[in-house]
């Protein structure tokens, strides 16, 4: 037989433990180039640049 627990945990104590558990938010900054959101140390999606150069070309299929 594979082992139970003896008492039941109460909610406390479970949400206790759950408290780590949410989501975060996601640390946006403004791209220099055309103020998009974009990730901290990534290319800009929006127009290919990072750091004030164009790394990428991005084509517009709009």
């Amino acid at each position: 037989m594979t082992p139970l627990p003896k008492r039941k945990i109460s909610k406390g104590r479970r949400d206790r433990r759950r408290a780590h558990d949410a989501l975060k938010a996601r640390n946006l900054s403004t791209c220099s180039n055309c103020d998009a959101a974009r990730l901290p140390h990534t290319i800009c999606p929006e127009c290919g640049f990072y750091r004030g150069r164009e790394v990428i070309e991005v084509s517009n299929n709009n």
